[in-house]
């Protein structure tokens, strides 16, 4: 028996910190001791019940988990007791081409996710992360991350675009992340917002142009004031009208990652000058446990450290940290310490 964070209800006011019993570990799975935990929109959306209203619960929520391994399997090999590791949210996906069943072994839903003190996951669940990070720079990792980096370079291929044009939608962890890979690929970035405090603070971070959505409702157009041709890659993480101007905003022949999670597009959208600009639309859905590698490989070569907004001292603390989030107070990631 340990602690977990688990709603059996949709509501964050059903949100609950109890006991909660592992399965017992099998040959091939991982026992480890949760330190830190983060929140994507995905697990706000999924313990509101707006992100599969048929979710089976209780549940246990987050996909972000890093903590360090506490025992192992008799058939696990590529992890022993005392590594630091953090969470897959996607574990059957070793790389390539995802397969069909792959949701239904998501982390956080429909599988138990990471707000637990202990964890008994299948080997492949986790992954170790570079030495120089915290556990709680590491638990920012496997989703807003991970997906960041599929899209710009797995998808994206920024590696073969040198002095690619990026855009980048909103501050949250998905664009913060994607905001220090593309810096360290020499890209030139415009980021939007609708907070003058956050453009300033992504300026701090290497933003090259901000641009306030609120002040500029048509922000496509000063998009196209700093990259007259458009933009190489734009991260679409979705708002009401975004798309069209994230289409309006692209090159000739760019590419546009969706990340569609956060999609709240109300009218229809014009697919045609997708066609006549000849654009490339991606779909991102996080990554397989090959580009995670490939990422991690990446982040220590650069000594790169995800971009926190708060960190709050104890999973139960998690009502908390969602509300923070529902009300969009963030800036980069929100982490949760294991109490």
């Amino acid at each position: 028996m340990t602690q977990a964070v688990v709603f059996d209800a949709f509501g964050l006011e059903n949100l609950k910190w109890t006991g909660y019993d592992n399965p017992a570990l099998g040959d091939h799975d991982v026992r480890v001791k949760l330190h830190a935990a983060s929140l994507n929109y995905r697990d706000l959306l999924m313990v509101q019940g707006l992100y599969n209203p048929k979710m089976k619960h209780p549940l246990v929520p987050c996909s972000d988990g890093a903590g360090e391994v506490v025992e192992v399997g008799a058939a696990v090999t590529d992890l022993a007791v005392g590594d630091r590791v953090c969470s897959t949210m996607i574990p059957d996906w070793p790389g390539g081409e995802p397969g069909p069943n792959l949701l239904r072994t998501t982390l956080g839903g429909p599988v138990d996710g990471m707000l637990a003190h202990e964890r008994v996951l299948p080997q492949q669940a986790w992954i170790k992360f570079p030495e120089y990070l915290s556990y709680e720079e590491a638990a920012c990792l496997p989703v807003a991350g991970l997906t960041a980096w599929s899209a710009l370079v797995e998808d994206g291929r920024l590696r073969e675009k040198p002095g690619a044009k990026v855009v980048l939608l909103g501050t949250g962890g998905v664009s913060m992340a994607a905001l220090a890979i593309a810096k360290a690929m020499d890209a030139e970035v415009a980021i939007t917002s609708s907070s003058d405090k956050k453009l300033a603070d992504a300026a701090k971070l290497g933003a090259d142009h901000s641009i306030n959505y609120r002040t500029t409702p048509d922000w496509h157009k000063a998009v196209l004031q700093v990259f007259p041709h458009g933009a190489d890659i734009v991260i679409e993480v979705g708002g009401e009208g975004t798309f069209d101007r994230s289409v309006k905003a692209c090159k000739v022949g760019g590419f546009i990652a969706l990340i569609g999670v956060l999609d709240s597009q109300r009218k229809p959208i014009n697919l045609t000058t997708c066609i006549m600009k000849k654009l490339s639309l991606h779909g991102i859905l996080v990554g397989s446990r090959a580009a995670f590698a490939d990422y991690c490989a990446f982040l220590d070569t650069h000594r790169l450290k995800p971009t926190i907004s708060r960190v709050f001292d104890g999973f139960d603390q998690a009502p908390a940290a969602f509300e923070l989030m529902a009300r969009g107070g963030h800036f980069g990631k929100i982490v949760l310490r294991a109490g």
